[in-house]
């Protein structure tokens, strides 16, 4: 009955807000009791609403009340202290199942505030004070509160873990030391803890330096990514300006040929209305003379229509009409021929520039990112597999294009080509009409004794028979000398003999971004038969290099 009248007495005397032993004690009007300072702070939080209440009943005041400290519960708390009596605990301190308990309390006990790496007990505040007090056990080692404390006694011998075996890297007590550790290097504890405590002083110095660098890394990235966004954002800005110029400027041209157009048909057919006019009145007169012999030929008087047939019969000059010179449907057709013909070259320069621009934008790399892994599988090489057409303008003249001009077959007969600048003049050689950056994949059928493949710039010379227009031979183009016995690859007059079977398919695979140019024997399997690693500072054009008469060669449809 004592211990549940003292136990009513702490619930007394304590504060409901703070859970402590009242400080300054003051009643409210509703007769509850607090510490000042708990009751001020808890009436602050209201005083935006100007209503203030009691934490207990709930109870509203207005306005707020005064505070006076109640002086007879303040003395009789300061007696009830000297006797000893202390505010119950809260609930909180109390341990719960993750908690560390008091090792001391009985009963309910208390969460552990330290523990005691010597006695290898946890203690509560009260049950702490010791430590402090008594001499002997000042000198402790006292821990946040651990689980973990009979880990620290030895299983074998039953004794505290003080030393370290460095030998075999594990805590080990006294006895330890001159039983199944005896010879090992063994220290203290505290000696190993502080080697290995510099060494962790050291990592995380490294640690924080690595942090430092890794945060100035990111700003640097950040303003990078602002840059980009910058640049990106006055290059579309500068884009749309440029095309905006350039439709004006067709749009100008469109109408001045318009113009033109219309002010040529206002001139033509002026002149053809006015000698139209002008035949339209012979008519009439002619007409009208015809009228007058015909009148004339029916006098019967002789003497009468001989008298008047000189007047009669004279004609006046004829038009000339020999300027007219119809042309059956051929007008203002060769204008609409000249303009299409302006479309053609615009098309083409287009087409050739487009390739650029989207190689230099694909250029931007902020990170210079390690190039994708080579395809392995033949599978895996379609997926970058392109369209490939040859192009006429640089066919040789003794190459017959056929399949939708996929195909090339030599021949010794001279082919219609009309003259061209691209067209190869001295070599057997033909370009695709298709620029190839990124990663493209294609394969080429051939049939004969010899055939090259190969990729080239566009500005590789067309001219001649020197090594500066023959694929392989110069730096703008590299070849595979594809033969029954075998291949060879050629770059910049430089040959390297490639030890593989011979195959009637071959397939090529370019990463311009990357640089990585391979050529494979297709067959069952993918043969590699040999791989460039180099630096491409423009866009290649597939090329096809036909030696002897009869042989040919066809980009496979692979879509």
């Amino acid at each position: 009955m004592a211990q549940r009248g003292d136990q009513l007495d702490r619930e007394t005397f304590c504060c409901s807000i703070c859970l402590d032993l009242l400080k300054d004690p003051v009643a409210i009007p509703c007769g509850h009791s607090y510490c000042m300072s708990c009751i001020k702070g808890f009436w602050d939080g209201e005083d935006q609403r100007k209503i203030y209440s009691c934490p207990q009943c709930r109870q509203i005041f207005a306005p707020r009340p005064v505070l006076g400290k109640n002086t007879m519960l303040a003395a009789l708390v300061e007696q009830l202290k000297k006797t000893g009596l202390q505010a119950a605990p809260a609930d909180h301190c109390y341990a719960g199942p993750e908690d560390v308990a008091c090792d001391v309390c009985t009963g309910r006990k208390l969460k552990a505030f330290k523990s005691c790496l010597q006695c290898l007990i946890s203690y509560c505040e009260n049950h702490l004070q010791p430590h402090y007090n008594v001499g002997q056990f000042k000198k402790h080692k006292l821990v946040d509160p651990s689980k973990t404390l009979q880990e620290n006694i030895c299983s074998r011998h039953d004794e505290v873990m003080k030393m370290f075996c460095r030998t075999d890297q594990q805590s080990i007590c006294y006895l330890c030391s001159v039983d199944e550790h005896k010879g090992h290097n063994t220290v203290s504890a505290a000696a190993e803890r502080t080697e290995r405590q510099r060494e962790l002083e050291v990592s995380r110095l490294n640690i924080q330096q690595r942090i430092q660098d890794r945060e100035k890394d990111v700003k640097l990235l950040q303003q990078e990514v602002e840059a980009v966004s910058r640049s990106a954002d006055k290059a579309v800005e500068d884009n749309e300006k440029i095309f905006t110029e350039l439709i004006r400027l067709l749009q100008k041209r469109s109408s001045d040929v318009k113009q033109q157009i219309r002010s040529q048909q206002g001139t033509e057919v002026s002149g053809v209305k006015e000698l139209q006019e002008k035949l339209q009145q012979e008519i009439t007169e002619l007409k009208k003379k015809d009228a007058e012999l015909k009148q004339l030929s029916h006098t019967e008087d002789h003497n009468q229509f001989l008298h008047n047939y000189p007047s009669v019969s004279q004609l006046s000059e004829p038009t000339d009409s020999s300027s007219i010179n119809i042309r059956p449907l051929r007008y203002f057709e060769d204008v609409t021929a000249a303009v299409s013909k302006l479309r053609d070259k615009l098309q083409d320069i287009l087409k050739e520039e487009w390739t650029n621009i989207s190689l230099t934008v694909t250029e931007v790399d902020v990170l210079l990112s390690e190039p994708k892994p080579e395809p392995k599988t033949r599978a895996e090489f379609l997926r970058y597999s392109c369209e490939i057409t040859l192009d006429p303008n640089t066919t040789h003249t003794e190459l017959l294009l056929s399949e939708g001009n996929r195909k090339a077959t030599y021949t010794s007969q001279k082919q219609s080509y009309y003259s061209h600048p691209d067209r190869f003049t001295y070599w057997h050689q033909v370009l695709s009409r298709e620029s190839l950056t990124g990663r493209c994949y294609w394969e080429v059928d051939w049939r004969g004794t010899k055939f090259r493949i190969a990729v080239a710039y566009k500005n590789i010379s067309r001219v001649g028979s020197s090594n500066e227009c023959g694929f392989g031979y110069n730096d703008k183009s590299w070849m595979l000398y594809c033969h029954t016995n075998g291949y060879t690859f050629y770059f910049n007059n430089v040959k390297t003999p490639i030890s593989s079977p011979g195959s009637s398919r071959v397939g090529v695979y370019l990463d311009h971004r990357a640089g990585i140019l391979s050529f494979y024997s297709v067959s069952e399997t993918m043969t590699l038969l040999h791989r460039v690693q180099t630096t491409f500072t423009q866009p290649l054009y597939a090329g096809l290099w036909l030696v002897y008469d009869g042989v040919t060669a066809e980009l496979c449809k692979l879509k």
